[in-house]
């Protein structure tokens, strides 16, 4: 195999590619990348099982082949070089020359033979989408995924990705709060359905989107998800194979209050506020009084604080206690300028949400 490549552009590449190299595998292989030379082309892929990344750059192809060469120190050895263009030539034994300027490296890689392959899969249902919006919507809910695995609610450390109506609605919860966010999409086709992604590759996705404005095409599987950008980067993942639970029944169905919030100054206020909560002391007082919020904390430990900001509010006084990162993930993630708090009463579900899609739901703590 010979090759010769633009250097930046392999670079790129490689970038993108080392994202899913663990520090610590038991499989030699999967520390490497494989590399076949093809028609004007070169086909890069690495792998951990879970998260499949393949990458296509243009390239002579002086001769075509293919091998593996470990994946980290072969990025090290291109961002070190100092030239336009660099030499790729490899041998029957997969040991690989590297030219660019005036160094040279030699790298050991091993047979393609025990590369992984990709798992059959048969598509389902696919969609596109604006690649910003995606990560947007990624960004706005992952907070909320369980962290730990807990018996049987496997599914709950992943998000769902559900369409339906021309639309796709991503969810994530671990069980004492909701997020979700659903944006229309494009180009559908296949039937509704949902299916759960961990939420590692959602990270993923979110790290290789790197043209907010380009097109991601997503095709859904049984038992995997295809993400495809448009700079001919696939990312493939593996799913959670559980059912993922009705989401829906913990939103109330209607509010008798909702209050239009400026995001900003909530923020600035919920973090003034917060400065003396504790473990033990774990919630913040938020009181909706006539054209005012106000928000308290106190500790045995450290003392009390209060704060306040106006809002437009003329009904009766109202108080919940929250936990304050509970409120804090959510408006960190906006970013709209106002938001909307709508709420019954002080101890059932609450819900934060803004005029793009976004929801999130939380239950008051109770006995404070």
């Amino acid at each position: 195999m010979k090759i010769k490549v633009s250097r930046t552009a392999f670079l790129g590449a490689l970038q993108k590619l080392n994202s899913v190299i663990g520090t610590r595998t038991t499989l030699q292989i999967l520390s490497h990348v494989l590399i076949q030379a093809a028609e004007n082309k070169i086909i890069m892929v690495t792998t951990d099982l879970d998260i499949r990344i393949k990458s296509e750059i243009p390239a002579e192809i002086i001769e075509t082949g293919e091998t593996t060469v470990p994946a980290k120190k072969l990025y090290e050895i291109i961002r070190e070089m100092f030239s336009d263009d660099v030499y790729l030539d490899s041998d029957a034994n997969h040991h690989m020359s590297i030219q660019g300027g005036n160094s040279k490296f030699k790298l050991l890689g091993l047979s393609t033979e025990g590369f992984p392959i990709p798992m059959p899969s048969t598509v389902i249902r696919s969609f596109s989408i604006v690649q910003g919006e995606f990560s947007r919507m990624l960004n706005l809910i992952n907070y909320a995924v369980k962290v730990e695995e807990d018996g049987n609610r496997k599914a709950l450390t992943g998000i769902l990705i559900s369409t339906s109506d021309n639309s796709v609605t991503c969810v994530a919860t671990d069980g004492k709060r909701l997020a979700l966010c659903e944006k229309g999409i494009d180009n559908f086709t296949g039937t509704d359905g949902e299916i759960v992604i961990p939420l590692k590759s959602a990270l993923e996705v979110k790290s290789l989107i790197s043209n907010k404005s380009g097109v991601l095409k997503v095709e859904v599987a049984s038992n995997l998800v295809n993400f495809i950008f448009d700079d001919a980067t696939t990312m493939t993942t593996k799913v959670i194979d559980e059912v993922y639970p009705n989401y829906r029944q913990v939103i109330p169905p209607s509010f008798s209050k909702q209050i239009k919030i400026n995001r900003g100054l909530c923020s600035s206020v919920l973090s003034r506020v917060s400065l003396v909560v504790t473990e033990k002391n774990n919630f913040v007082k938020i009181n909706f009084l006539p054209n005012k919020l106000e928000m308290s904390a106190s500790s045995t430990e450290i003392g009390d604080s209060t704060d306040y900001m106006d809002i437009e509010y003329d009904g009766n006084e109202l108080n919940i206690c929250i936990n304050p990162i509970f409120v804090r993930d959510p408006i960190q993630r906006m970013d709209s300028d106002n938001f909307v708090v709508k709420l019954n009463d002080g101890y059932n579900p609450i819900a934060l949400s803004d005029e793009d899609g976004f929801l999130y739901v939380v239950m008051p703590m109770r006995n404070r």
